[in-house]
């Protein structure tokens, strides 16, 4: 087997406007949710009034130009791969042996639904011609592969909240078939807009809590009432081990597996028993070469919904029986909120961060743990032990798909 190593990281997220201000929030038990403050609250009467929108605005990084010609979902996207690449310090690959799999959940609904007020007031001739090119789930992953020029392939996962964590399980085995050297791996999104909001509402998934939205996303906690929803991007620089130490690069973590699996039991429901999650877990450790006993963190998908939490715990359980309660769980959607095809991605990168700074994030917001989810979640930054350690990051999304990827120590 072909070790692979993260070389690089970047984000763009709800606590900061790069991967190390973000984890630097996480640590500090920030919270990235707010009121929102736009017009079309009051003029749609949206029932829910705030979300976790982006900590740095992507028109204040970006180039005119390039807010123009991309949706809000690639804008994120490009942002943060270009903070991985440039933390990778990689230059002279062959653009033949760079891969790009970047995911999104739902892709450019922005310029989507713009497009179609334009064209409903103002008529077709209004319509801009790069409409198409911005809307396509493909965008981000296109946008990314032109900047890096990447050619050894431009990839996209669509696969709803577990989107991001698929893309990192695909670059595993991207470079164990020796598709390329190096794989630009993450996941997007960019949706707080009035249509998904009303919509997630009207599925009675959204927390309800418009008085106090720091606190609303509150997982594993008996008044959990929906997630919130959130916005940004990350991204992982993933190569063959090889490779990076022969341009003697600096490893963050080695990813050791990855695996996806579906319930096919509901389309937004996830199996109350875990078991398609269950099995990605078993398999990611499988090609880990690990057991249970060897994990020694989780940072779980934990949306702050009361059918979700609970049927991962019941997947964990499944997997680790009485062991589970001994390993730290950290639950860092509390702060973010929930990135849709991009909280993987970003989840990846804290947990890769936590191996590598040997800190478990915190959980905000826990105030009275449920008791039926007995777990040992971390609430204050908890070091975590030396030597060889293991780390999962869990990912489930609507339609059943489920994605877990593990991290090793370098």
């Amino acid at each position: 087997m072909v070790e692979v190593v993260v070389t690089g990281i970047g984000a763009t997220s709800p606590l900061g406007g790069t991967a190390r201000d973000s984890w630097t929030a996480l640590l500090a038990g920030q919270s990235g949710v707010r009121t929102l403050e736009h017009d079309w609250i009051a003029e749609r009467e949206i029932p829910i009034t705030f979300a976790a929108e982006v900590a740095v605005k992507a028109e204040d990084v970006l180039e005119r130009r390039e807010i123009k010609r991309l949706d809000p979902s690639a804008q994120l996207a490009l942002i943060s791969a270009r903070e991985a690449w440039a933390d990778s310090g990689l230059e002279g690959i062959a653009p033949e042996r760079i891969l790009v799999d970047y995911a999104t959940g739902i892709g450019g609904l922005w310029t989507l639904l713009d497009a179609w007020d334009t064209l409903r007031e103002k008529g077709p001739r209004r319509v801009l011609p790069m409409t198409i090119p911005m809307l396509m789930p493909n965008a981000a992953a296109a946008a990314v592969s032109m900047e890096l020029e990447a050619r050894a392939g431009a990839r996209t996962v669509v696969s709803a909240c577990a989107s991001g964590t698929e893309s990192i399980a695909n670059a595993y085995e991207h470079l164990q078939l020796g598709l390329a050297d190096v794989v630009v791996a993450g996941g997007t999104e960019s949706v707080v807009h009035p249509l998904p909001i009303a919509a997630f509402a009207a599925m009675q998934a959204l927390s309800k809590r418009n008085d106090d939205p720091a606190r609303a996303s509150r997982p594993y906690d008996v008044d959990r009432d929906g997630f919130v929803l959130g916005e940004g991007a990350a991204t992982l620089i993933l190569e063959t081990r090889e490779h990076a130490e022969a341009r003697g690069a600096r490893i963050y973590a080695e990813l050791a597996g990855g695996a996806v699996t579906s319930d096919s039991y509901h389309i937004t429901a996830p199996d109350p028993e875990g078991g398609g999650a269950s099995r990605a877990v078993l398999q990611a450790l499988e090609q880990a070469g690990a057991g249970p006993e060897d994990v020694g963190h989780i940072n779980a998908h934990a949306t702050s919904t009361p059918v979700g939490d609970i049927a991962e715990y019941h997947a964990l359980y499944s997997v680790f029986g009485e062991y589970v309660k001994q390993i730290p769980i950290s639950a860092t959607k509390a702060a973010t909120g929930h990135l849709l095809g991009g909280t993987g991605a970003l989840e990846a990168v804290f947990t890769v961060l936590a191996l590598h700074e040997r800190t478990a994030p915190p959980t905000i917001n826990l105030d009275n743990q449920d008791p039926e989810i007995p777990l040992d979640v971390v609430t204050s930054p908890r070091t975590l032990p030396d030597g060889p350690l293991l780390a999962l990051s869990n990912s489930f999304g609507f339609g059943g798909h489920n994605a877990v990827v593990a991290f090793r120590s370098n």
